[in-house]
């Protein structure tokens, strides 16, 4: 059968291109309702539209124009927003005024606006922050705007957690009243009073009858039932699990301490540790999984060489210790968490740039990621000439209109043209200027979390942890059990010249030349990626 026309459809589809248009959305949002009255959504507003007719850009719709905190991307305007876009054909444009005002939320927030450019060809442009996400160095930059909105997230909640962590420590509740509880001077927490009510009374006795008449859980929960309490027991164990009750505050904001709390306690600390010991008796002893926890921030992110599936976490109980493991059956690869992480930091210490080592390796990666840039940077050259040239060329005609050398029907002829060329070069323009200085910023931050990259990692929070990881290593890491080593496939870009560029200063300080022109040569063979670039075989062995 020769006419293979029929097969067409068994053939994978080609990604969605970018489609040229000029139709546009604008998204506005603001995080509180103080800033709405400040009038910041119309202000947004406004340079949003400016910047669409500066770019001759047809705006068909408007969506937010109200308060949403951007920490999650669970928003109902923006939500619809995405809806729309997803539904709609000729979308060619979302504008916004920062890439914070789409989303705070890091990495979650970058993908999102890589899944709109690539599935369905729409371009995310922030007006105050112009890159060309469609590049691949524009793509980068994009994801980096993203992740400081969620560090500028991080840092405003660090100062809230502070002032928390102080009333903690003081005995005062920060949170919503628990059950069993109503506060009787609402307010700031320094003046609350928090006293037990007539449902709390009843919750009391839950706690007698498991202590001493040693009830099953589900007997409680129908008993409370009855009295006008509906409970799970899910939920009755949280209770039995919460030294609140018995007047004391922990949390996780204060770990590892106990303070004795300034609310009325409902039972006594004796009742609740009689409650606590017959629960612990009759626990199932063995491993206890962890689906999210701070002590093991490289589950799933560890993939087991063997099998190349993600390894899960878990704790031995009695020795108190965590452990990776890889959930293949049969596959036994097992590994403390401690000596996991150790393997780790041994391959985050490879991108370790010294203080002084720091000027010399910005110059060095302007120099190598500079190859892939210069054509840019010389087309734009190329295109502000042309700019010039047109613009000679449209006083030159108003000129000749004037003193009456032409009249009004060449005029606008040339004139129409000569401003059609003219805001075609400056749209290209657009896309290529900043080259150099966006750059620069790039390399700034790379440089500057690579002399600081152990304790970046080390004291980051679980999230942003794993926004670290993902970042450095795209694909993860592979542990080989038999020889005790971690290793990746793909560096990020910017961050995989590094480890090469150091041994190189240390080899020079010995003596030894440092032959640039190999290393340039790497970067045009290699080409350049957004984010990352595949790296065969490097391995970090634990000695």
């Amino acid at each position: 059968m020769d006419n293979l026309t029929l097969f067409k459809q068994f053939a994978p589809k080609a990604p969605k291109k970018f489609q040229e248009g000029n139709n546009a959305v604008i998204y506005t949002r603001v995080s509180s309702s103080d800033q709405e009255d400040n009038t910041s959504l119309a202000s947004q507003k406004k340079h949003c539209d400016l910047y669409a007719q500066r770019r001759n850009l047809n705006v068909v719709g408007y969506f937010g124009g109200t308060y949403e905190s951007a920490k999650t991307d669970d928003r109902k305007e923006f939500n619809q927003l995405l809806k729309f876009v997803k539904r709609s054909k000729n979308i060619n444009y979302i504008i916004v005024y920062s890439y914070e005002r789409f989303s705070r939320s890091g990495i979650n927030g970058a993908s999102i606006a890589e899944e709109l450019l690539k599935k369905y060809g729409v371009i995310t442009l922030a007006i105050t922050q112009e890159l060309d996400p469609t590049t691949p160095s524009g793509s980068f930059q994009q994801k980096i705007f993203f992740l400081f909105g969620q560090m500028d997230n991080e840092l405003r909640r660090d100062k809230t957690v502070t002032g928390m962590k102080e009333l903690l420590l003081k005995g005062y509740w920060v949170w919503a009243v628990p059950r069993g509880y109503e506060d009787l001077n609402k307010g700031k927490a320094t003046e609350r009073k928090l006293v037990v009510n007539e449902e709390g009374k009843l919750l009391k006795k839950a706690f007698e009858w498991k202590a001493y008449s040693q009830l099953p859980n589900v007997e409680i929960v129908r008993r409370l039932k009855k009295m006008g309490i509906n409970l799970s027991e899910k939920r009755l164990n949280d209770l039995f699990s919460n030294p609140f009750y018995c007047g004391l505050i922990t949390s996780k904001m204060i770990p590892d301490q106990v303070i004795q709390g300034n609310h009325e306690a409902m039972i006594s600390k004796e009742l609740f540790l009689k409650v606590h010991n017959i629960r612990k008796e009759k626990r199932i002893h063995g491993f206890v999984h962890n689906k999210d926890n701070d002590n093991l921030p490289l589950k799933i992110f560890t993939k087991c060489e063997k099998c190349g599936k993600g390894m899960t976490g878990y704790l031995v109980k009695n020795k108190n210790l965590y452990y990776y493991k890889c959930r293949t059956k049969g596959c036994k690869v097992n590994r403390s968490a401690k000596a996991m992480h150790e393997l780790f930091n041994k391959a985050l210490a490879s991108f370790k740039i010294e203080k002084e080592e720091l000027e010399i390796i910005k110059v060095q990666l302007e120099e190598q990621m500079g190859v892939f840039f210069k054509s840019k940077t010389e087309n734009e050259k190329i295109l502000k000439t042309n700019l010039n040239t047109l613009k000679k060329k449209l006083e030159n005609i108003e000129e000749r209109f004037v003193i009456g050398e032409i009249d009004r029907q060449l005029y606008d002829k040339y004139s129409s043209k000569y401003k059609k060329e003219y805001f075609e070069i400056e749209q290209e323009v657009e896309k290529t200027s900043g080259y150099s200085s966006n750059l620069k910023k790039v390399i700034n931050f790379v440089t500057k979390t690579s002399t600081n990259v152990l304790p970046l990692w080390e004291s980051s929070t679980l999230e942003n942890k794993k926004v670290f990881q993902q970042m450095l290593f795209p694909d993860g890491i592979f542990y080989n059990h038999e020889l005790d080593q971690v290793r990746t496939t793909r560096v990020n870009s910017f961050f995989s010249l590094i480890p090469e560029m150091t041994s190189n200063i240390g080899n020079k300080k010995s003596g030894n030349f440092i032959q640039f022109d190999k290393k340039s040569a790497l970067v045009i063979a290699t080409g350049f990626e957004p984010v990352t670039v595949c790296l065969e075989g490097r391995n970090f062995d634990h000695t």
